[in-house]
């Protein structure tokens, strides 16, 4: 009986893990990739300076977090104020790049006969 005890506590172990894995990893906030409701929860950031750094991100993704100092709006005491909670990923990929190198290709050509009178 012990060792059913053990192996139901070893479950709801396992299961407590996977489920605060995920908060566990959401202390930084990716700024390359982040939304602009994302970017609101951080201190001092607001919908309209969220929407400016998607919008600067967009044209030159972020290489490192100091870059926020970049964004107008964002200078030294703010970014001091949210460098603890952001983080430099890989830049999000557009929705409509083209792929480089995709080779074209062309509809079959179908003949159809065509019934004579």
């Amino acid at each position: 009986m012990n060792r059913v005890w053990y192996c139901i506590l070893a479950f709801v172990m396992c299961g407590l893990f996977f489920v605060a894995s995920p908060a566990l990893s959401a202390d930084t906030l990716d700024i390359n990739t982040a939304t602009v409701e994302q970017l609101t929860v951080l201190p001092g950031i607001g919908p309209a300076l969220a929407a400016k750094i998607v919008e600067y991100r967009t044209t030159k993704p972020f290489a490192s977090a100091e870059q926020l100092m970049d964004v107008k709006g964002i200078g030294a005491a703010k970014y001091a104020a949210i460098k603890d909670q952001v983080t430099v990923g890989q830049p999000a990929a557009p929705a409509t790049a083209p792929k480089v190198g995709a080779p074209k290709v062309e509809a079959p050509k179908v003949e159809v006969p065509v019934k004579k009178q």
